[in-house]
């Protein structure tokens, strides 16, 4: 690869008046969200900059929860690439982990500071080199990039970092916001990658158990999802939403309802932005990086010895059918939802106990 043969590029000093500010976010949704407080804590310490987020169309979506973003750009748009290349900023912030494109793409931009994750070939292309860990909380990796800055972040989740444009709300239909006697809850069945998916069968007897105690079921997603969704919804009183909302609407609806159900996916981190209770099903995914914590969370995960798999996003052919995710039963996730439901008032369960289930 020709950027092997580049020099490492020597420090600069860096300054406090930095003006205008590059980040750079390929890859998919769970990211992008992931990146907010990051966008949001460089808003909060350079006010008056102006941050460019250079994205792609499958995750520039999400960019429209943060306010703190000026400008969205995508790289394969490519008037907007040459936009890019043509431009010059004060600091550079490449996101991406391990694949070598944006690394590529920190080299060509004119930019004095560049921040990066130290590893491979990327440490040729930025001259702040971060370390990266592959059992941190992604959001906290995401920080780090920070502090060649001199900006040090808590280890300490926000509370709520993700934001809904008003005028959705305005337009989601009533039964939304009007859970007093029916509760609902979100379920997300999609994944990246098939040996992350539970199972529509197991959504579907997890929708009719839920029912049995007269909590609603609404299945989120794209149009990739819109299927399964029907699947799961299969006759029942449940409602399929999956391909018929945009990114910020699905954001209102896992906003309004009492919590989330999903695999690893964007989703679970988009509700935990949301500061909405999730119950998460891991297997291949590295549940460490990539779950989030606390007690309003409950991840779900069989601790296979083979389990996780995952490493910088690739998850090799599994030999046992992806066991790891099989063998969570649908019993389990349902006494997880009842659990959480029961702690946040939602419901009166006073039997369901935390240690009733084999958590992350």
């Amino acid at each position: 690869m020709m950027a092997s043969l580049l020099p490492e590029p020597s420090p600069v000093e860096r300054t406090e008046a930095l003006r205008s500010f590059l980040i750079i976010r390929p890859g998919g949704i769970g990211d992008a969200v992931l990146l907010i407080p990051t966008l949001n804590l460089l808003r909060s310490r350079f006010p008056d900059a102006t941050l460019t987020l250079l994205a792609e169309r499958r995750n520039a979506g999400v960019f429209e929860l943060c306010p703190a973003v000026n400008r969205l750009l995508c790289y394969d748009k490519p008037a907007d690439l040459l936009s890019v290349i043509k431009g010059e900023y004060d600091c550079l912030i490449d996101t991406e982990q391990s694949h070598y494109l944006s690394a590529v793409m920190a080299r060509m931009v004119n930019a004095s500071v560049r921040i990066g994750f130290a590893g491979n070939i990327r440490r040729r292309m930025c001259n702040y080199n971060v370390e990266y860990f592959q059992d941190r909380y992604e959001l906290f990796s995401f920080l780090d990039l920070l502090k060649p800055l001199g900006i040090e972040a808590p280890d300490v989740v926000p509370t709520r970092f993700v934001e809904i444009v008003e005028s959705v709300r305005e337009h989601l239909p009533q039964f939304f916001y009007n859970s007093a006697d029916a509760p609902f809850i979100t379920l997300f069945p999609g994944a990246s990658i098939a040996e992350r998916r539970w199972g529509t069968d197991r959504f579907h007897h997890l929708l009719l158990n839920l029912q049995q105690i007269g909590v609603r079921v609404i299945v989120v997603g794209g149009k990739g999802e819109q299927l399964a969704g029907e699947q799961i919804i299969n006759g029942s009183a449940g409602i399929n939403l999956a391909g018929r909302t945009s990114l910020m609407e699905t954001a209102a609806v896992i906003e309004s309802s009492a919590l989330l159900v999903t695999a690893d996916s964007g989703m679970l981190h988009l509700a935990a932005g949301l500061n909405k209770p999730t119950v998460s099903l891991f297997g291949p995914g590295r549940y460490r990086k990539w779950a989030p914590a606390g007690d309003k969370h409950c991840v779900l995960n069989k601790h296979l010895s083979c389990s996780p798999c995952t490493t910088f996003g690739t998850t090799p052919p599994c030999p046992v059918e992806a066991r790891c995710m099989k063998e969570i039963t649908v019993d389990e996730v349902f006494n997880a939802v009842t659990i959480l439901l029961t702690e946040s008032g939602v419901i009166n369960t006073p039997s369901c106990r935390r240690d009733m289930i084999e958590v992350g």
